[in-house]
């Protein structure tokens, strides 16, 4: 039996475009800085700089650096609240569907999906939606513990899907520059390895069901 991506509780829709510009098209790369540093900052690792005196008496500087970013540090937060307090409090989700719409608006413009430049507030063409979950009754407290290493097979399905889409959109690109539209397969196939993609970052760092990804574009 199918399964029907509405059923997921991480979904993702993009308004297929009657139209594309050829101009915006042709240099996405250089129009898509300003919004990709925009994300880079707000996503970008921290560090942390001391100054420690040795036994020799030599002052030595020290950069501590924090790794994986706003929404890893966001995942682990929310994996501890789950298991030693089973909640997820309320800001902390919709502050990571807020930031997780934010960074599909991005890909989406990169993937020549759409011609609006990604908006920090508005849908636009890339309808984004996530369940808050009922902590007590829908998530197991433990399972954020081992969900990493259980959804390693979609790791390895979504390594040869995005090479895959890397590849498609590069043919949309050469598509788009002369006919002005995005084909159809084409379309499908990278709207559904972003589809795919999201279900497993819901399971595994958004933390917000339990219910394992189905293997499906759709």
């Amino acid at each position: 039996m199918a399964t029907r991506s509405d059923d997921y509780a991480a979904r993702l829709e993009i308004d297929y475009p009657a139209k594309l510009d050829r101009l915006t098209t042709f240099f996405r790369l250089i129009w898509a800085i300003p919004i990709v540093v925009i994300l880079a900052l707000i996503s970008a690792d921290s560090e942390t700089t001391a100054y420690v005196a040795t036994e020799t008496g030599e002052t030595v500087r020290r950069v501590t650096t924090s790794g994986g970013g706003i929404m890893a540090g966001l995942a682990v937060a929310t994996a501890l609240m789950i298991l030693f307090r089973r909640r997820y409090p309320r800001w902390w989700f919709d502050f990571a569907r807020e930031f997780t719409r934010f960074s599909a608006r991005i890909g989406a413009y990169l993937a020549l999906l759409t011609d609006r430049y990604p908006s920090t507030v508005e849908e636009q063409s890339v309808h984004l939606e996530l369940d808050y979950p009922e902590v007590e009754r829908d998530l197991n407290r433990w399972l954020p513990l081992v969900k990493w290493f259980l959804a390693i097979p979609h790791y390895v399905v979504l390594f040869f899907l995005a090479i895959g889409a890397v590849f498609a959109i590069i043919a949309a690109w050469f598509a788009i520059l002369f006919t002005g539209r995005y084909p159809q397969a084409l379309f499908d196939y990278v709207v559904g390895v972003g589809r795919w993609a999201l279900r497993v970052q819901a399971y595994v760092s958004l933390l917000i069901t339990d219910r394992y990804p189905p293997f499906s574009l759709r």
